[in-house]
């Protein structure tokens, strides 16, 4: 029995599902039920209802499905897969920042940890960040946090003030505009698609900028046949699968993200084998930290 086979043979055995974001390795992606953005994952795992979640992404991002769907186990293959950014984001600064302004709305970008999450009042991804920040009073100050680039892009694009945490992509935050325009030099008759936690001069020079959910259903959806991609280089496996005559090109340096890569498929065979590497997280953390996901969620509804 192969590597492959091990795997879904105790993926069966105990009635897992697993759950891979669009960053992670081809081979993950492969073996996945199911292969999505951050929103796509975690309307997965709210739904899915299974007795084991196995999260192939960050650590967030599995603090997420363990906080929608508490009954389940949830496992992270490798615990080391964390989110830099996620981190940037403290709990005790953020409950800082709001005991000294009480008055304002705290939108917090999906990529934070689930203890930030207990103080915040609204969650968002980058694929509905504008939809939440439209749902918000006019008159109402608001906080975004802790991805300052995404929160700059919006106030760009939306025309609405917001404070911006000092926090950061580094995969995305190095990309640089100049990235982009010798990409386009080479390949002048291709689409430029970014991701939005890039720096707002990436964004200027790119056609558009769309989270990761958002540019495959650009590109299946465009009539363009060549598309220079500004993201982690894992979402080309999908882009290529799902699209197998169009052209694809990376930037260079090409956007890798450490921590995604992480998760190796021995890490899955070795978590499902005893069901290890389980996220635990206190109950009143679940609830507290549920709310601000369920209003993201229920703006889709």
């Amino acid at each position: 029995m192969d590597l492959v086979e091990k795997i879904n043979f105790l993926k069966a055995k105990h009635q897992a599902v697993i759950l891979a974001h669009n960053y992670t390795a081809p081979e993950i992606q492969d073996i996945a039920d199911f292969v999505g953005d951050s929103l796509e994952l975690s309307r997965k795992a709210a739904a899915c209802h299974a007795p084991v979640i196995v999260f192939c992404g960050v650590r967030f991002m599995a603090e997420t499905a363990k906080i929608l769907s508490p009954d389940s186990i949830v496992i992270l293959p490798n615990p080391h897969s964390g989110c830099p950014m996620a981190d940037m984001a403290d709990l005790q600064a953020v409950r800082k920042y709001k005991q000294e302004h009480p008055d304002t709305v705290f939108v917090a970008y999906v990529n934070t940890t689930a203890a930030t999450k207990t103080a915040v009042d609204i969650c968002c991804t980058s694929g509905n960040a504008e939809e939440v920040i439209c749902s918000i009073p006019a008159d109402k100050k608001i906080l975004f946090l802790p991805d300052g680039n995404l929160g700059s892009n919006l106030v760009d694009k939306l025309g609405r003030k917001m404070e911006l945490w000092p926090g950061f992509c580094p995969t995305h935050n190095r990309i640089l505009p100049e990235a982009i325009r010798k990409a386009r030099a080479g390949h002048p008759d291709a689409v430029v698609l970014v991701h939005p936690e890039c720096l707002p001069a990436v964004v200027a020079e790119a056609d558009h900028a769309l989270s990761t959910g958002g540019m495959l259903k650009f590109v299946r959806e465009s009539e363009q046949t060549q598309f220079i991609i500004g993201t982690e280089t894992g979402i080309l496996h999908r882009m290529k699968q799902e699209n197998p005559a169009k052209l694809f090109y990376p930037l260079a340096p090409e956007p890798l993200c450490p921590n995604m890569k992480k998760i190796t498929l021995e890490d899955l065979l070795f978590s499902l084998e005893d069901l290890s590497n389980r996220i635990e997280l206190a109950p009143e953390v679940i609830v507290a930290a549920r709310k601000p996901i369920e209003r993201m969620l229920e703006l889709g509804k």
